[in-house]
């Protein structure tokens, strides 16, 4: 979304200005807002795309599908790309980093990644939906466990458990979403999740997982063994891709650090979306300041404002079935 959008911004102010958009994806510009509900929507698919690549081609957007940044030479202002072990560079006058996030995998679960799904692109959720119709064939109800109980954990699991699947949900604190909900939301959403008939597990700590010969699954909690699960989704939040920066030199924290212009420590270099660190000290891994981010950063850099980027008012809101919040998230 950060990219992309950023990328549009500027062809329409200045149609004459060269863009090329570096991305690992293939499909296509989809909504990844939409990928926590891509359970309980037989349309998904298309639904979710909100653009092709070639359209964004005939827009004059130069997209290069498929290919892996692997380092940025500051010194010559090129990436040193790569696609299907051929090696290639790109050259730049500005760079903007809108690499975005991976899902987080506590350590506990790195060595047993076969195990387990996350939901964090399109191929992700094209696997889930996958399984999950496999297991439909059978004439079986699809089981799953969803570990974390944070925000996506919980839209997951509320669209799992609307489109009539077994849900249990494991949280290692006894709270939902205690990074963004009061407690009195947290316990209202609690009592939404099981009205839809997730079965929560809150103050459990997961500490493994097994699967067996008939390719179900294991959930090893401290409190003992649940097992039969068709799979397992892990969404125990998200990791900022600093990595490309990091060995580029750039200033790095959890993101990478930006200023009130959302520049790095190099003039010619700029951060956006859920991998900008803002001078604050946060990550605004939310629709509207990554919009917003990507908009005022392309009038910027096209010299149609010299302010600085403000965090913009904005409501954050969990996409949970029959799910309101309140009170004012906390961020």
């Amino acid at each position: 979304m950060a990219g992309i959008t950023l990328a549009e911004e500027v062809r329409k102010l200045n149609p004459d200005t060269e863009i090329t958009v570096i991305t690992t994806e293939t499909k296509a510009y989809y909504s990844r807002p939409m990928l926590s509900h891509g359970f309980s929507r037989e349309d998904i698919e298309t639904k979710i795309i909100l653009k092709s690549f070639e359209a964004l081609q005939d827009s004059g957007i130069h997209v290069l599908e498929g290919i892996k940044a692997k380092s940025i030479d500051r010194s010559s202002h090129k990436v040193h790309c790569e696609r299907d072990d051929i090696h290639f560079d790109v050259s730049y006058d500005k760079l903007v980093l809108a690499t975005g996030s991976d899902a987080l995998i506590p350590g506990v679960f790195k060595t047993e990644r076969s195990l387990f799904f996350v939901v964090n692109s399109l191929e992700d959720l094209l696997a889930l939906r996958q399984l999950r119709n496999s297991v439909l064939l059978t004439d079986q109800i699809p089981r799953w466990a969803v570990i974390g109980g944070g925000l996506i954990g919980c839209e997951v699991a509320s669209d799992l458990a609307k489109a009539g699947d077994q849900v249990e949900l494991f949280h290692a604190l006894p709270k939902l979403m205690e990074q963004q909900l009061t407690e009195e939301d947290s316990v209202s959403l609690r009592k939404v999740l099981e009205n839809l008939g997730v079965e929560l597990r809150l103050d459990t700590l997961v500490k493994g997982i097994e699967t067996s010969e008939d390719s179900l699954n294991t959930i090893i909690t401290e409190q003992g063994v649940e097992p039969g699960f068709h799979g397992v989704i892990i969404a125990c939040g998200f990791a900022p891709r600093t990595q490309i920066a990091l060995e580029a030199g750039l200033a790095v924290n959890r993101g990478i650090l930006v200023d009130d212009h959302l520049k790095t420590n190099d003039p010619d270099i700029h951060a956006i979306g859920d991998v900008a660190e803002w001078v604050d000290g946060k990550i605004y891994a939310y629709i509207v300041p990554v919009r917003q981010q990507a908009i005022w950063l392309g009038q910027y850099l096209e010299g149609k404002t010299h302010n600085a980027w403000t965090l913009p008012d904005f409501k954050p809101r969990a996409k949970v079935h029959g799910f309101t919040a309140q009170n004012p998230y906390l961020l």
